[in-house]
């Protein structure tokens, strides 16, 4: 064991074993992950602007919101925790495949829920399936990533979940309840995952350790046993990150909605509108400056980004019922926090620890950080908006994202660049 405070060596400029991969596999691995990934999001945040109808349809509150949005990430937390250790001991591929095609049946028997107590059973099991995917994804990811680009292919991995589940599904969805009832658009997104389970089967390949190791900037391919994750500093640290931007995003996603609706009084096509901004930002955001990291390194990065979010908040919420300024600070602050997410989950944490413990310590950090951002932020959010206003909740992500740039300078670098 390799002791948290030594010097570690730089990267290899390419894993070892490039030269025995298929012809291609770079692409496809990652263009498949993508896609997992993407169909995530969508499982996920399709319910976002269903909110206001399901609130109608179903009987439901501003706590029930926060609960349903809580129980699919406290379930996925939970998932993450379990299977990311069984990633590392079994292989990735036997994880992510079978749960690929869980959650996407999953997402369809959404549109069956009669109640708050139904969704919120349907949609914690979904988050059992998301969360044991995705770990093993982002692992596969980089594994068929060289280390230069490890940046790069996780966000444009992260991509994904923006751009399908909080860019387009809100613009789609807002235009499919035009011409169907709620349930069937939910029955339409679980075909894709099934495909690309399939897919996914049939090109991902299992790597030996040494070569996962090479991705490793301790380039340790030995046995560890599971919680010895945590005697690596960027782990503990990277789970205190992970709590703070979850806590934006879920918050967010559960919440916003309404406050757009009902405080500041906009319309349904002008809420679609301004909530597509958080899809398409948090794209740009995950492809772009992950990739920068690659050049300048990973905390120079995030502190960019946390400062960026901040920001956006601030001036989103002292706006005013104006569609376009509202838009473009979303755009931004969700950039900064998709950002914020790729190299927490990916580079930052995955690069810190042995082979034998890189999807182990990504699930920590998505499971622990999912329970309590993701699981208790919004509970706590729906709670202070049903007793003394939308309008107060909505201030969360800025206390998370203050906070959060402390825990920044406390992580250790892990870009190839900075290593040398």
């Amino acid at each position: 064991m390799i002791p948290i405070t030594s010097t570690v060596p730089a990267f290899e400029a390419e894993a070892p074993h490039d030269s025995a991969r298929p012809k291609g596999y770079e692409w496809k691995a990652v263009t498949l992950m993508s896609l997992g990934l993407g169909l995530v999001g969508i499982d996920r945040f399709i319910i976002v602007p269903l909110m206001p109808v399901l609130m109608r349809d179903l009987h439901l509150d501003y706590q029930d919101l926060g609960h349903i949005t809580g129980a699919l990430a406290i379930a996925w937390g939970f998932a993450s925790l379990l299977t990311g250790n069984l990633s590392d001991r079994f292989g990735f591929r036997r994880v992510l495949v079978p749960a690929l095609i869980g959650f996407s049946l999953l997402a369809g028997l959404s549109g069956l829920a009669t109640g708050v107590g139904s969704l919120i059973v349907i949609r914690a099991a979904m988050g059992l399936a998301e969360g044991a995917f995705t770990p093993a994804s982002i692992i596969a990811t980089m594994d068929a990533s060289p280390p230069r680009r490890h940046g790069l292919n996780v966000g444009i991995q992260q991509t994904m979940p923006a751009l399908f589940g909080l860019g387009l599904a809100p613009i789609a969805v807002t235009q499919l309840l035009k011409v169907m009832d709620w349930p069937w658009i939910f029955l339409l997104v679980a075909v894709p995952g099934i495909v690309v389970a399939l897919l996914s089967q049939k090109v991902l390949r299992q790597p030996t350790a040494r070569e996962i190791a090479s991705h490793s900037m301790t380039h340790d391919a030995g046995q560890h046993r599971w919680h010895e994750v945590f005697r690596y500093r960027n782990v503990p640290l990277a789970v205190l990150c992970q709590l703070f931007w979850l806590t934006c995003i879920v918050v967010v996603a559960a919440l916003f909605p309404n406050y757009l609706v009902d405080y500041l009084h906009l319309g349904m096509d002008q809420m679609g509108f301004i909530l597509s901004s958080l899809g398409f930002g948090g794209a740009i955001g995950a492809l772009t400056l992950p990739a920068l990291s690659d050049r300048i390194g990973r905390k120079p990065v995030m502190l960019i980004s946390a400062a960026g979010a901040f920001a956006s908040f601030w001036f989103f919420l002292h706006a005013g019922a104006q569609p376009g300024i509202l838009f473009v600070c979303l755009f931004i602050a969700m950039g900064c926090l998709y950002s914020l997410l790729t190299l927490t989950v990916g580079p930052i944490t995955a690069e810190a620890v042995p082979a034998k413990l890189m999807a182990t310590g990504t699930g920590m950090v998505i499971g622990i950080g999912e329970i309590f951002g993701g699981g208790l932020a919004p509970a706590l959010a729906g709670y202070i908006a049903k007793n003394f206003g939308i309008q107060h909740a909505v201030t969360m992500p800025l206390w998370a994202l203050a906070i959060g740039v402390v825990v920044i300078l406390s992580l250790k670098e892990t870009a190839p660049t900075r290593q040398r």
